[in-house]
């Protein structure tokens, strides 16, 4: 890389999904962009039918994959509709949400992280304007018109916009001083795949029971995807029976609605925790995705707030003054303004069902019991739920 080479539009740190699909919309918006991707991640094994992490993909993700020509490229034989969700509260308490009732096409898609990742990778592969580097930065330094970044390797990068998007434990984050307040939830997410006996018919069931939320989301053929949030010392118990056993407690837990159950990945987990940046921007610096926010996975919702991030930034940057550069502060400020309604009320809608269905006892479950009564009487709420869920604004 000769001087001429140095000074980029953006330099996007992270190299996940959130990170990909930042340094896409960036680059058709016409900057010129480095993406340091860190270390490669292992492909998925060959002998698993799928990855062990899925995604359930909102209306507002789709139009920005739609944008940015990444969703036409997904095999829709590997993509899972939602038409239809169940979740089950206390005793008997449940919710039916319906696409059709909705009029929505569908409530969610199931994409694999491996396919998702490898359709952005494609994308990516066709933007001369994005230099991909296998690399970390060491240090990050700021003045009033660019920002400095240092490679491990001791190569310099110029750019006049850093973006975050390097996850809940940002290096972006931490050396731009930005405060993020966190809470641990006590709670570990399992994550892994089964087979069927009784096909899911494109719906998604998600059961609360005890604090913990059990998440079924339907995959290809006669397969779910599963996200049980466990207390941790059950967590731990979880995983420590065999394959077998744990089906048979999950087929328990779950009352048998999809029959028999085969487990077709090993078992994972990841602690669950809530965090949240005090900014989005710092100067000239954006965050995005988890480097700015981690919510409880109970709403699926995690990735489309992060992509909703990447649009909102693409958008200010696009739609800035001729005379503004891309880490302008007026332009980060617009950013972070568009965002912060989105962001408060997802996190207070999340954190208000842990909360709810958390709480012990009698009279907190009877409360819990009427208002899934009361909602599921009310097709126009359930409607608008639906839709806001499946279509949040970009």
């Amino acid at each position: 890389m000769n001087n001429s080479e140095l000074l980029f539009d953006a330099v996007v740190v992270g190299g996940g999904v959130t990170g990909k699909t930042a340094a896409l919309a960036l680059a058709q918006a016409g900057l010129r962009i480095a993406l340091l991707t860190g270390a490669v991640e292992k492909p998925r094994l060959a002998s698993a039918p799928f990855d062990t992490r899925v995604y359930a993909l909102s209306g507002s993700t789709q139009r920005l994959l739609e944008r940015l020509r990444v969703w036409q490229a997904l095999d829709r034989a590997q993509l899972s509709p939602v038409y239809d969700m169940r979740v089950y509260g206390d005793a008997h308490a449940e919710l039916h949400f319906s696409a059709f009732q909705a009029a929505l096409s569908e409530l969610a898609w199931i994409v694999e992280a491996s396919l998702l990742e490898g359709a952005l990778d494609t994308a990516l592969s066709f933007q001369l304007e994005v230099n991909i580097l296998n690399a970390r930065a060491q240090a990050l330094a700021v003045s009033h018109d660019a920002a400095m970044l240092e490679l491990e390797d001791g190569r310099p990068l110029r750019a006049r916009l850093v973006v975050g998007a390097d996850g809940a434990h940002s290096w972006v984050r931490a050396r731009s001083a930005i405060p993020c307040t966190w809470r641990e939830y006590g709670q570990t997410a399992l994550i892994a795949q089964f087979q069927t006996e009784q096909p899911h018919r494109e719906t998604a069931y998600q059961r609360f029971c005890n604090g913990e939320v059990i998440a079924l989301l339907p995959l290809p053929g006669n397969a779910v995807s599963l996200v049980w949030s466990a207390h941790t010392q059950h967590a731990q118990a979880l995983r420590a029976l065999d394959a077998q056993s744990f089906a048979a407690t999950l087929e328990q837990v779950s009352g048998r609605r999809l029959g028999t159950l085969q487990c077709l990945s090993p078992v994972h987990d990841f602690p669950l925790m809530l965090g949240k940046a005090h900014r989005l921007i710092a100067p000239r610096v954006a965050l995005i995705g988890d480097a700015a926010h981690v919510i409880h996975p109970l709403a699926g919702q995690g990735l489309n707030l992060g992509l909703r991030d990447v649009a909102a930034l693409a958008e200010a940057i696009a739609a800035r003054e001729s005379f503004r550069d891309p880490g302008d502060p007026v332009v980060l400020r617009r950013y972070e303004r568009s965002r912060r309604a989105d962001i408060q009320l997802l996190m207070a809608a999340t954190e208000g069902l842990y909360r709810l269905f958390s709480w012990p006892g009698a009279l907190p479950r009877s409360i819990r019991n009427t208002g899934f009564k009361l909602v599921d009487a009310m097709p126009p709420l359930k409607r608008w739920l639906a839709s806001y869920s499946a279509h949040s604004p970009i």
